[in-house]
């Protein structure tokens, strides 16, 4: 249920005005718990933590920004700013102005990039943190499929046209969904364009930089995140890896919770890339972690 939240905006560091919703929780008092930081995907915006802001903000202030590019946030005066380092600068103007100091990141692929990202900069002030099928190695076969469809900039006369094409390209990561979990994806992740048509909620300008980085990861130059993913060692962490997923591998997931002393290693049953954060199993996680994050 999308209710309980407030459309307000930042301003990056480069002047761009950016969209976040703010769930402002049930107090927001000096003595409150560290407020909740929900980071999309590539492709993705705000919408997609609907339901799951709506329940945790029962309990924490949440804040779900739009990155560059994406929803209602500006769109990109150079493409070639579309970089997690970027986005990782725009979100701390947004802690700056909203004067959060510590926080619990849960990040879905590349939200949870930035989370390792901004880990490594500053480990302290992640009192939690929850990674959604992304790690420091990610499989070039996930990576190869997300560059297929990234940016093609296709539109539909309806939503029914829509939710079919995203059952073309996404059946494989959701083999369980119906019809009406199609439409609902499709109306999280496109809109209505000026011309009436039903468009991707985002700037295809943002496959450009994706594009150039998934060549170089082929030629075997990829950077070490291990170090930043390490950087969370002293956070509660929750670990969600998709069981049919071709991004985050069983092994890379493992070696994950190997090497952190307070991980949880959760599979989400019959989902690939990304579990959308409403399966049972998820959510469940997702409590289990709030409650062990200061």
């Amino acid at each position: 249920m999308d209710t309980g939240f407030t459309d307000r905006f930042w301003e990056s560091p480069d002047g761009l005005k950016l969209h976040f919703r703010d769930y402002p929780g049930p107090g927001q008092g000096p003595g409150d718990r560290a407020p909740v930081l929900c980071l999309h995907g590539l492709t993705r915006n705000a919408r997609d933590f609907a339901d799951l802001a709506a329940h945790l903000s029962a309990s924490r202030r949440v804040i779900v920004p739009e990155m560059r590019g994406r929803g209602d946030s500006e769109y990109a005066r150079d493409p070639a700013s579309y970089t997690p380092a970027t986005y990782v600068e725009d979100v701390e103007a947004l802690l700056a102005q909203e004067g959060v100091a510590r926080f619990v990141a849960i990040g879905t692929s590349l939200g949870g990039l930035m989370t390792m990202l901004m880990a490594a900069k500053e480990p302290s002030r992640i009192a939690g943190a929850v990674l959604n099928d992304i790690g420091p190695e990610v499989e070039p076969a996930g990576l190869a499929r997300i560059g297929e469809y990234v940016g093609q900039g296709r539109n539909f006369p309806t939503w029914m046209h829509a939710a079919l094409a995203l059952e073309e390209v996404h059946a494989p990561a959701h083999p369980g969904f119906e019809t009406g979990d199609w439409l609902a994806m499709a109306k999280r992740g496109l809109t209505v364009q000026q011309n009436g048509r039903i468009g991707f909620d985002y700037d295809m300008s943002i496959a450009e930089p994706f594009r150039g980085d998934e060549n170089a990861d082929s030629g075997g130059a990829a950077p070490d995140l291990w170090p930043a993913f390490e950087a969370l060692r002293d956070a509660p962490l929750l670990l969600l890896r998709g069981a049919l997923s071709d991004l985050l591998s069983p092994a890379t997931a493992e070696a994950m919770a190997a090497r952190h002393p307070d991980a949880e290693l959760v599979t989400v049953p019959g989902v690939g890339h990304a579990p959308l954060l409403d399966e049972p199993v998820a959510l469940a996680a997702i409590d289990r972690l709030l409650a062990r994050a200061a």
